[in-house]
Formats: structure tokens, C-alpha cells, sequence
């Protein structure tokens, strides 16, 4: 008996194709995937097989990386207080806004600067440096001098950086997708011009996307000092008394200024009034008489 070889049909063919191509999209796509995760492997084998002989990771280092190991990723915010004779706050103020400037102990910058004379001076700096930067400008804000008050303040954008993540990672997939459906021929002007416009929006969320990405990357890797310089205890308190007796004439002058106005809203109240109740006075003193010389 005799079996003869049917061609395949052109249905079954473009089927095998099919399933051709999805086992090798299959294939590429595990590739893609644990390509990445290998090599993050390797490489953390590679450092926990460095030689213990090596340099020693500088604390900060240390630091990001057990911050890093928690998932947290912290922005630091200080705030110094200092107490020094008048006369030297504008001086350290200088000094501190300088250091910072020209890049002293490492990169810094000035943020906002207040300052004030007379009686009780006082001034506040805001910087925002490197973490290996703080403590030394912290100690030559204080040099000599006493530190009054100290905080710091972390907050967690761990999440937000998460999401901000996540936001730009499908924007950028969704701009991708539109920008190959814009490539189509078969496309009608109505669409393509549609097309532009999410095009265009998409571009504008990603860059406002990206913006706050390098803003959150740079609260993170810098932090921010806000210094308050002002006047020791007992120049405080003599600088108050010195204020209440300046003040003292011209609260008498508030005083004495604000009796003249009464006096002079109630003057002409006071003769409306003296005068009404003088005719009122005269109506009914002539109506008992008028009453009298009847009775009688």
C-alpha cells in the first residue's frame, strides 16, 4: 500500500509560523530577564570574594549602604541655633556663608541669607551640602561659642521615589507605543493630529516626571541646614529692658493721644445731649405748671 506525502495546507503553515515566533519571543524574553539578575549575582559574588586585605569603604559609604540594605532612602534637614555676642554675629555669619561658597570643607550652597542690626541683631543662613560636609561647618558656625539648640529631622522618599519610578517607566513605554502607531501610513489626519497632541502631553508629564526625580535625588544625596545666630542670654534680656524704657514715652504718648480722640468724639455728644435733656426738663417743668394753674 502506497502513502503519498500531502502538502501542508497554507491554514497549518502560517499556524507552525505563528507558534515559530512565540516560543522564540518566549525564549528572548526569559533571556532579557535573568540576564540582569545573573549578573547582579555575579557581581555580588565578585565582592563578597574581595580579598579582606583591601581598603576598608569609608563610613559614609557604609552609611548609604545600610540604608540602602533597610529600603530607605532619607532627606536630612538641620537646624542650629547659636548664642555669641552681638558684635561677632555678623562676622560668623560671613564666615559660615563663606566657607560654604567657596566649597571649604566640599561642594555647598547658599540657599537664603537674613540679617539684622540694632539692639539685637541676629541672622539665619540656609545651605544645602554633602553629608561629609556638615559637621565641620556645624562646628565652625559654634567655634567658641555655645550651640543653644540642635535637631535634625529625616524624611523617607523612598516611596515617592518608588512611584515617581514607576510613573516614568510608563510614560516612557505608552510615548514609545504611540510614537511606532504614528509611523503607520493608513493613518487619517484627524488621527495623526490627536496622536500629536497625547504625543506632546506624554512629553511634557515625563519631563515634569523627570524634574522631580533630580529633585528628589538631590534632597537625598545632599542635606540642608538652616543656622539661627543670635545674641546671648544676658544681652537678651538687658536689650528687652533697654526696649520697655524706649518704649516707655511713647506708650504715655499712645495713652495721653488716645483720651484727646476720645475726648474729642464725646465732647459733641456730651453738648447734643446736655442740650436735650435741658429742653426736656424745661417741657415738663412747664406742663406741671400749666396742670397746677388748671387744678387750682
Amino acid at each position: 500500500m502506497e502513502h503519498t506525502n500531502k502538502p501542508a495546507s497554507p491554514q497549518r503553515a502560517a499556524t507552525m509560523r505563528w507558534l515559530l515566533l512565540a516560543t522564540l519571543a518566549a525564549a528572548a524574553l526569559g533571556c532579557a530577564q535573568h540576564g540582569p539578575a545573573t549578573g547582579a549575582a555575579n557581581e555580588s559574588a565578585a565582592a563578597s570574594e574581595a580579598p579582606a586585605g583591601g581598603s576598608a569603604p569609608r563610613s559614609a559609604d557604609a552609611g548609604e549602604q545600610a540604608k540602602a540594605d533597610l529600603g530607605v532612602m532619607l532627606a536630612y534637614e538641620h537646624r542650629v541655633r547659636v548664642r555669641l555676642p552681638g558684635d561677632k554675629i555678623g562676622a560668623r555669619a560671613k564666615a559660615v556663608q563663606d566657607a560654604c561658597t567657596g566649597g571649604k570643607f566640599g561642594p555647598c550652597a547658599v540657599l537664603g541669607m537674613d540679617q539684622s542690626g540694632g539692639d539685637s541683631p541676629s541672622a539665619r543662613l540656609q545651605v544645602r551640602l554633602v553629608p561629609q560636609a556638615v559637621e565641620p561647618l556645624i562646628a565652625l558656625a559654634g567655634q567658641g561659642e555655645q550651640i543653644a539648640e540642635r535637631g535634625i529631622q529625616a524624611e523617607d522618599l523612598a516611596v515617592a521615589v518608588r512611584d515617581n519610578a514607576m510613573r516614568r517607566d510608563r510614560l516612557r513605554r505608552e510615548h514609545a507605543r504611540l510614537l511606532e502607531f504614528q509611523e503607520r501610513r493608513d493613518l487619517k489626519m484627524a488621527d495623526v493630529l490627536t496622536l500629536s497632541e497625547r504625543i506632546a502631553e506624554i512629553e511634557s508629564q515625563l519631563q515634569a516626571a523627570e524634574q522631580e526625580a533630580a529633585q528628589q535625588q538631590r534632597r537625598i544625596s545632599t542635606q540642608l541646614i538652616n543656622f539661627e545666630f543670635g545674641t546671648t542670654l544676658g544681652q537678651e534680656s538687658s536689650s528687652e529692658i533697654g526696649e520697655a524704657v524706649r518704649d516707655f514715652g511713647g506708650i504715655v504718648a499712645a495713652v495721653i493721644a488716645f483720651l484727646i480722640r476720645a475726648l474729642a468724639v464725646l465732647l459733641p455728644l456730651g453738648i447734643v445731649g446736655g442740650a436735650f435733656v435741658w429742653l426736656l426738663l424745661k417741657f415738663l417743668r412747664a406742663r406741671r405748671a400749666r396742670r397746677k394753674a388748671a387744678g387750682g
